[in-house]
């Protein structure tokens, strides 16, 4: 399957994102390139974009989709969390915009064979980088149950994580747990039938949490926001989409800290952190996408777009 990864809001990012002409971006979550042309038109015929993607497939297609473009982007291999060190190597101290889509392309869920989907039989694997860390097949085979039953519950907010995990270390009890189909089965029996109904599959939530843990995904975009506004220019703007509460949530309350400054405790009668905001809030509340872009891509239900502003 040809990589393919419909990008969702693509005029709100690039409003949101301020882009003109001459001006150097940063998409840090590279996928099928969508966004990126987007971008490299808005700021041409001089501006910069710097593309970075974790998945190799990515990269060698944004490659071949974004090659009229050369020499005004450049791709990197690896993680939106080491931009820093990007721009250190570019001699950079700084961009006019950085954006984060953190969704998963049509082309992960349906060519990529990881596993990602429990709508087809592939490898047990939701490695974004199939040449790093451990797959999600060793995750479910060797944690323990209540490891098992913490993670669903953490990271899918699934309230049938421990009645989960046990179908799992039961399951595994007879033979290992390899495919996705596999999978999604074992979580669809430990559902119990009368909470099955409803718009999505019953291992969603469950796949969700896996796939988190296998690839780091909150720990990356935490430290990424640490210190994403001394990536920015003076009036630089950072948008980052996401497509479930726990990312939405993490992107809320640090844009809130960043945006707030000062860390004293509130009944101290004056500041003795010294620290000030680092950004403006642009959206006091998430962008959606509109009617016709859910029309046209029912996937796209459940982005949220945030941004900010540095200082």
């Amino acid at each position: 399957m040809q990589y393919r990864h419909d990008p969702v809001m693509v005029k709100e990012v690039i409003d949101h994102l301020n882009c003109s002409p001459g001006k150097t971006y940063v998409d840090g979550t590279l996928g099928g390139g969508g966004h990126a042309q987007a971008i490299l038109e808005a700021i041409g015929p001089d501006g910069c974009l710097l593309g970075i993607d974790r998945d190799p497939d990515a990269i060698v297609h944004a490659g071949k989709s974004l090659h009229s473009f050369k020499p005004h982007v450049q791709i990197f291999h690896g993680d939106f969390a080491d931009l820093p060190q990007i721009l250190s190597r570019l001699h950079m101290t700084g961009v006019d915009g950085i954006l984060l889509d953190l969704g998963l392309s049509l082309y992960q869920l349906k060519g990529s064979g990881r596993g990602f989907s429990f709508m087809r039989d592939e490898p047990l694997d939701m490695r974004m980088n199939p040449e790093q860390g451990h797959t999600a097949a060793t995750l479910v085979n060797r944690l323990s149950k209540k490891d098992l039953a913490d993670l669903i519950a953490r990271y899918g907010e699934e309230s049938w994580a421990k009645r989960i995990a046990r179908y799992i270390v039961d399951a595994r009890s007879q033979q290992p747990i390899r495919s996705s189909l596999q999978f999604a089965e074992i979580v669809k029996k430990a559902v119990p039938v009368r909470h099955r109904r409803g718009r999505i599959h019953p291992a969603t939530r469950t796949f969700q949490a896996i796939r988190i843990a296998v690839n780091k995904e909150l720990d990356a975009l935490e430290k990424f926001l640490d210190g994403a506004a001394d990536l920015l220019n003076p009036g630089g703007r950072l948008c980052i989409l996401s497509f479930h509460s726990l990312e939405d949530r993490i992107v809320k309350q640090r844009f809130k800290a960043l945006a707030r400054g000062c860390t004293c405790p509130p009944d101290f009668p004056k500041c003795v952190c010294g620290k000030t905001p680092q950004v403006s809030i642009l959206t006091k509340k998430p962008v959606r996408p509109g009617q016709a872009e859910l029309q046209a891509n029912p996937l796209a239900r459940s982005a949220r777009l945030r941004a900010a502003e540095r200082c």
